[in-house]
C-alpha cells in the first residue's frame, strides 16, 4: 500500500504551503496511506470528530469552535480524537494553535503544522499531491512519446525498431518522456499518468548509436517530464499472410488495461516498406477524431451502406 511519511510531506510543501512546525515532532515518520477501497480525498479534510481524516485542518470556523466550547467539552472531544489513528494536524489561515490542541498533539506525538496559506487553498494543494504521490504504480516496457499533445506508449517485442521510431518522432517536433521503462501511476479513477524514472532522463538507446541524450541534440522542447497515457500503439511484425487476413475495415476499439484503467490500443504491422511515424501520427489524430466523436472507419461503412440502398431501391424501381 503506497504511503508517505509527515516528514515528507512538509518538506515537499514548506514553501508553496508556508508550513511551520509547532509541536508533535515526534511523530515525523508517521505515515500517510492511501486505502484502494476509499477515495483520495478521504485522506485529507476539516476537522472532524466523528470520522476523523489522517490529516486534520482546521480553518477559520473549526478555530472559534473550539474557542466557544468549555475547557471540560474540548477535553472530552480530543480524548475520544486522539485515541483513533491520525497522521497529521494542520492549523491554517495563520491562526493561533489553541493551546490544548498543542498540548494533546505533544503527548500523543502527532505533529501539529501551522500554514499562512487559507484553509481551502491548502487542502486543495495537498488533495492533488496526496493523489500523485500515493498513486498506485506499475512499469511498462516501451518507449513513451507526446505526439500531437497525446500521451502514446509505443510497445512491441525487441528489435522492432520501438526507439528508431521514437527518434523519428521526435525529430518530426514530438517530445520523449521515457524510453525503455515507463512508470505509469493511477492518478485518479480512469487516468494514468506516466513518467520516466530519474536514471533514464532525457535519454533514449538506440541500436548502432547507443545512449542519446534527447535534450542536449534537439534541445528543451523535445523532451516531456510526465504526461497522461491516451493510447497504446503496439507494435506488430507481420508476413505477406499476416497482411493478408488483415481485416482492414474492422471498427471495434481495442483497448488494454492497466491499473484497472481502459487504455485505447492500435496494433500496427510492422512490414518492409511502411513510414510508421507517418502511420503513427496517423493512429493519434484518428485517435482525436474519435474522442470528437468522429469516426472514419464507421462513416465509410455507413456511407457505403446507404449507396447499397439506394441501389437497391433504384433497381427496384426499373423492376416495377
Amino acid at each position: 500500500m503506497p504511503s508517505i511519511s509527515v516528514r515528507r510531506l512538509y518538506q515537499d510543501n514548506q514553501n508553496k504551503l508556508k508550513l511551520a512546525w509547532s509541536a508533535g515532532t515526534a511523530g515525523a515518520d508517521n505515515r500517510i496511506s492511501v486505502d484502494a477501497d476509499k477515495p483520495v480525498l478521504a485522506l485529507v479534510g476539516h476537522l472532524n470528530f466523528i470520522h476523523p481524516n489522517q490529516i486534520q485542518v482546521l480553518g477559520i470556523a473549526e478555530v472559534n469552535y473550539l474557542n466557544r466550547m468549555e475547557n471540560g467539552e474540548v477535553k472530552a472531544s480530543f480524548d475520544e480524537l486522539f485515541d483513533l489513528t491520525m497522521a497529521l494536524v494542520i492549523v491554517a489561515n495563520d491562526l493561533p494553535v489553541p493551546y490544548m490542541l498543542r498540548d494533546y498533539c505533544h503527548t500523543h506525538s502527532v505533529p501539529l503544522l501551522t500554514s499562512q496559506t487559507e484553509s481551502p487553498f491548502l487542502m486543495d494543494v495537498l488533495r492533488i499531491y496526496l493523489q500523485r504521490t500515493l498513486a498506485t504504480s506499475t512499469v511498462k516496457h516501451g518507449v513513451f512519446l507526446d505526439v500531437f499533445e497525446v500521451g502514446v506508449l509505443i510497445t512491441g517485442q525487441s528489435g522492432l525498431g520501438k526507439s528508431e521510431l521514437a527518434l523519428e518522432l521526435i525529430s518530426r517536433g514530438h517530445g520523449l518522456v521515457a524510453d525503455d521503462a515507463v512508470e505509469l501511476y493511477r492518478t485518479g479513477p480512469e487516468t494514468l499518468e506516466g513518467r520516466c524514472p530519474p536514471m533514464l532522463k532525457d535519454f533514449l538507446e538506440v541500436r548502432g548509436l547507443g545512449v542519446l541524450n534527447i535534450r542536449a541534440i534537439f534541445g528543451e522542447t523535445a523532451v516531456r517530464p510526465k504526461k497522461p497515457l491516451k493510447l497504446i500503439i503496439n507494435l506488430a511484425l507481420a508476413d505477406d499472410a499476416y497482411m493478408q487476413n488483415l481485416d482492414r475495415l474492422s471498427i471495434q476499439s481495442e483497448t488494454e488495461g492497466i491499473l484497472n484503467v481502459s487504455i485505447r490500443s492500435v496494433t500496427l504491422p510492422v512490414a518492409v516498406g511502411r513510414n510508421l511515424a507517418v502511420l503513427v501520427e496517423a493512429a493519434v489524430r484518428n485517435y482525436i477524431l474519435q474522442i470528437r466523436g468522429k469516426d472514419s472507419t464507421k462513416e465509410f461503412l455507413d456511407r457505403h451502406n446507404a449507396m447499397l440502398k439506394e441501389d437497391a431501391a433504384n433497381n427496384e424501381d426499373r423492376a416495377d
